[in-house]
């Protein structure tokens, strides 16, 4: 206050510059203080808001900056988990998701309904806005979740969609108890509220997604990519307030409808992450505290007493829903223990009911007073739950999160794969770096943070300007990748032969996978099939990647994957499989696999424990795959694994595969893994495959590399 004084500043702060300030050093500090004792940042963040604000110490006043910046980091919560949730996931468990959120929307609701109605003494319409006060959630643990690495566990999964269900049911009741209240909730305003959420609907979730490919395939501005994401949240956000209910299940739904357009590991979700939980969401926080005024809990008992009956018909009524969908679907103690957590948060529907709820005055008192829908001490009861379940979610949230993730690391399995893996991106043309980066950064294990190396081969004939433009594709690789936070090494070598240079690179680096870029206008050229077949493929213990891209990554929509007969012989079938199944899960995109009978079984085997979305379709004939993938349509890709010549599986008809490709695909995304066919060593993952004996722990060593 003393420095106040001498600054001669006045509270609330109202100086653009040193309020902001204020604000960077609570989201700063907080955070660093309260992990050294264990205690979600979260939590503080919310007090850090009470304390400075208008009910505070008033040093900052809660004006319209700190709303929008607050409503910001409300949307961004809601739409990265949208962004983030496994659509396969999230289709498998859909009856799972919709049997939750009516466990978790009734349970509430009728113990708050029974509290308001008999013990409260509300009226009908009344009870039922304050039971609906607490049947919804707000996911305020989320990111403190998705930070453990576990958002794609099935509790979660089944969370984030009941919310969705809970959030909207909620926003329905509130809907129909103002049109009564109002004498408007008629036939014609049911029609007209159905009619636009189904219009609302059906505009982000098949619309955006035309839009969103457009853009991306052809805007390759960073900047620019990350704008038009938070354009198309609000503009998900408005359409829903538009349409009639809250615009937090715009800003989901317009997460669903990026989510296959937004990689894991690509740049732009980690930019938008990164700003979310650096910016936006903190600020949501605080602005949560700023609405908590202490003094009103102190000030009647009545409040005290609506308060505790909140809280009991909450708390209680989430951890029924929550033991019911445990002991419905068989989940773990600690899954059950983690929904919850996440479901036991109110922030975002709450607020928003109790505050249109108290905006309505049914009537007046013999003095003037107004009568409102839902009173004073509903409404500061509103707030002490807000404070509360947000501190018991997050604690909880935390606690289990810890568990399940330790949990996961003892199930699996010690690969030494995984660590071992070293990739080496052969990069010459300007033009396929970016490309080659990102399909690198979507296909490496999770455990392989600094094992990515770029090479450039000079010609030592060639003059000074080739020396700089390797350095300038190298500086391209690196900024590519650190923008994923990947960590990559920048390789010269000084050689007259190219394959000779890359060789000895592969030897000195104990190198796992080899990934070569082709020109888009060039394609599969004479030239590089003799280098390919007489240099690159004849180290018999590397993965050879041959990668064509037409289009970004990320706005392909399925795969055609063609697996030959009797491949899953083959020392490193398990081993390609691994990248395949990474690009599913990372990018979201269909992968529909063409195979033997035999190898679709193991594929459909592997599915039951790690997920992806795919569809099977047996071949046995080379012809039949040449036909199919003729017919590949836009935005789809091709992956190809190619045994090398002399291997069990490899026909006769593939040599004319190059020219297949050169044909039909020069303006398409196409793969082709050559397997190692001498193992470095004999490992688990090759007995296990060879064998087909335990296809649950495959599925498991597959499982460990996903993002």
């Amino acid at each position: 206050m003393i420095l106040l004084n001498v600054l001669d500043i006045s509270l609330p702060i109202e100086e653009p510059v040193l309020k902001f300030l204020v604000e960077l050093i609570i989201i700063l500090f907080v955070p660093l203080l309260l992990n050294k004792i264990k205690v979600p940042h979260l939590i503080g963040l919310i007090i850090a808001g009470a304390v400075i604000g208008p009910n505070g110490f008033n040093i900052l006043s809660r004006d319209s900056s700190v709303v929008v910046i607050g409503t910001t980091g409300l949307l961004y919560i809601m739409f990265l988990a949208g962004l983030e949730i496994d659509m396969g996931d999230f289709k498998r468990n859909k009856w799972k998701s919709l049997t939750f959120g009516f466990y978790t929307f009734a349970a509430p609701f009728i113990l708050g309904f029974i509290c308001a109605y008999y013990i409260l003494g509300f009226s009908m319409l009344t009870s039922i806005l304050f039971a609906s006060l607490f049947s919804s959630h707000t996911l305020i643990a989320y990111p403190l979740v998705s930070k453990m690495g576990i958002s794609k566990n099935r509790a979660i999964n089944i969370t984030v969609g009941g919310t969705v269900i809970t959030d909207l049911v909620t926003l329905l009741v509130l809907a129909a108890v103002v049109g009564v209240a109002q004498g408007q909730a008629g036939k014609e305003f049911w029609f007209n509220l159905t009619l636009s959420i189904l219009a609302f609907g059906l505009t982000v979730l098949l619309v955006f997604p035309l839009i969103a490919r457009w853009f991306l395939k052809n805007v390759n501005d960073k900047i620019s990519q990350y704008i038009f994401v938070l354009v198309m949240i609000y503009l998900a956000a408005m359409l829903a307030e538009i349409a009639g209910i809250e615009a937090i299940i715009g800003a989901f739904l317009a997460g669903l409808a990026l989510n296959r357009l937004i990689p894991r590991t690509s740049s732009l979700m980690n930019r938008v992450e990164f700003v979310g939980n650096a910016i936006f969401i903190p600020f949501f926080l605080i602005s949560v505290g700023m609405i908590i005024d202490f003094k009103v809990f102190f000030s009647s008992w009545e409040t005290i007493e609506v308060a505790a009956i909140m809280m009991f018909a909450s708390f209680f009524g989430k951890y029924i829903g929550a033991k019911a969908t445990q002991k419905t679907f068989r989940l773990t103690k600690n899954e059950g223990v983690m929904i919850f957590g996440l479901s036991s948060g109110s922030a975002a529907a709450t607020l928003a009911t109790v505050m249109v709820g108290y905006n309505i005055i049914i009537s007046e008192t013999e003095t003037g007073e107004p009568i409102r829908l839902l009173n004073d001490h509903v409404l500061n009861g509103s707030i002490l739950l807000i404070l509360i379940s947000c501190t018991l979610s997050s604690f909880v949230s935390a606690a289990a999160a810890r568990k399940i993730a330790e949990a996961d690391q003892e199930d699996t399995i010690a690969d030494k794969d995984d660590k071992e893996e070293a990739m080496l991106l052969a990069v010459n043309y300007p033009e396929t770096v970016e490309r080659m980066v990102n399909l690198a950064t979507m296909i490496k294990a999770k455990a392989n943070t600094d094992r990515i190396f770029a090479l450039n081969v000079i010609n030592e004939e060639k003059n000074e300007s080739s020396v700089k433009n390797a350095e300038k594709i190298l500086d391209e690789a690196v900024h590519t990748a650190s923008a994923s936070d990947v960590t990559l090494t920048p390789l010269t070598r000084y050689d007259n032969d190219v394959i000779n240079g890359i060789n000895n690179v592969v030897k000195e680096k104990k190198i796992t996978d080899l990934l070569i870029a082709l020109e888009e206008d060039k394609g599969f050229s004479a030239s590089f099939a003799y280098n390919l077949y007489n240099g690159y493929l004849q180290n018999q213990t590397i993965n050879v990647l041959i990668y064509h891209a037409a289009q970004p990554i990320s706005t392909i929509k399925k795969y055609i994957v063609f697996i030959p007969p009797k491949f899953d012989t083959e020392p490193g079938f398990f081993y390609a499989l691994l990248r395949v199944w990474n690009i599913a899960r990372n990018s979201g995109a269909l992968m529909e696999f063409y195979s033997s009978a035999n190898i679709l079984s193991i594929l459909k085997n592997i599915i039951k424990k790690a997920n992806i979305e795919a569809e099977f379709t047996p071949v046995e004939k080379w012809s039949d795959v040449e036909k199919t993938a003729n017919n590949v349509d836009d935005d789809e890709g091709l992956i190809v694994l190619m045994p090398k010549r002399g291997m069990r599986s490899y026909l006769p008809q593939m040599r004319r595969f190059p020219e297949m490709l050169n044909r039909y695909f020069n303006d398409k995304n196409y793969l082709l893994i050559y397997p190692y066919t001498v193992s470095p060593e004999d490992d688990m993952e090759v007995r296990l495959v060879s064998n087909h004996s335990d296809f649950v722990e495959i599925g498991k060593l597959i499982s460990r590399i996903f993002k």
